[in-house]
């Protein structure tokens, strides 16, 4: 039972991201159909999932479509209880979807002036009085779920939720344009930065290589401040194995991490595999034996 799903370049669309998360952070088959932003292949992507106007776009596998972030987390969460995408205790399921509402409809300042860019960090984007405003409400609604809810882990409830998934490309704001944010707060935006499902995106979207050159800021760039990826670059075969790690099927595109050679059936497997080696278990179980 496997849904579809039509999302934008990953690098940039940050609900598309939020609606991938609630299908891989919880366990639930997804078949990604992409299209490029502000260009035609788009309009032919949201054809095909008529009539939603936006991404993302959920098909169900009896052929409903879904639009809509909140739609979707809502139609995923009923029809998979046993997934979690909300927090089980009330209060916190009451105050996880109110903050993932108010992420769905505010913030505009933040978002409009620091939209998602995965490909970069900059030293200093000088934020407005009004983006340090929508900082300062997210950083109280993230250290009053936490303080009440959080118990050990780094995420708002507890147990990743749906919340988090829509808070997931604001920590990636404050990654990219180097935010002013409290350690607490810093703390929740490295937790996102280092999940292996955050990264798996990530690492996609710089495979894509999708330029989208109105995001641009004139601003210094430093280092991503994720985790660094392990070396890798592509190469030429023989690999030392035969089937692709990421489909089974057979290799034709290669890459060597640590004079070891591997194989993969094509070159966005590679690629995404070369953007971050240790976000993609299948490959790294495969190194290890």
């Amino acid at each position: 039972m496997t849904y579809e799903l039509a999302i934008g370049d990953r690098s940039y669309s940050s609900w598309s991201l939020r609606g991938w998360l609630l299908f891989e952070k919880f366990g639930l088959p997804v078949r990604c159909h992409t299209g490029v932003l502000y260009s035609e292949d788009f309009a032919r992507l949201l054809a095909e999932f008529s009539p939603a106007r936006l991404v993302p776009a959920m098909r169900t596998p009896e052929g409903e479509v879904v639009g809509d972030t909140l739609a979707i987390a809502e139609t995923l969460a009923e029809r998979h209880p046993e997934a979690g995408h909300w927090p089980e205790d009330p209060a916190a399921r009451a105050r996880a979807r109110w903050m993932a509402a108010e992420m769905h409809s505010g913030f505009t300042a933040l978002r409009g002036d620091c939209p998602m860019n995965l490909r970069v960090s900059y030293q200093d984007a000088a934020p407005r009085a009004e983006v340090l405003d929508d900082l300062a409400r997210v950083e109280r609604l993230w250290a009053n779920a936490r303080d009440r809810f959080g118990g050990a882990t780094p995420w708002l409830f507890g147990r990743y939720s749906a919340a988090d998934a829509f808070f997931a490309p604001v920590a990636t704001r404050i990654a990219t344009y180097n935010l002013p944010v409290s350690s607490a707060a810093a703390g929740y935006v490295a937790a996102h930065l280092a999940d292996p499902a955050f990264r798996r995106w990530r690492a996609m979207g710089l495979a894509e290589n999708r330029v989208q050159p109105s995001y641009a800021k004139p601003f210094a760039e430093r280092p991503w401040p994720g985790p660094a990826p392990r070396p890798a670059t592509p190469a030429e075969g023989p690999s030392e194995n035969a089937a692709c790690p990421c489909s089974g099927a057979p290799v034709s595109h290669f890459l060597t991490m640590e004079g070891r050679v591997w194989g993969f059936c094509n070159a966005f497997c590679r690629d995404k595999t070369l953007a971050d080696p240790e976000a993609w278990p299948a490959f790294m179980a495969m190194v290890a034996r």
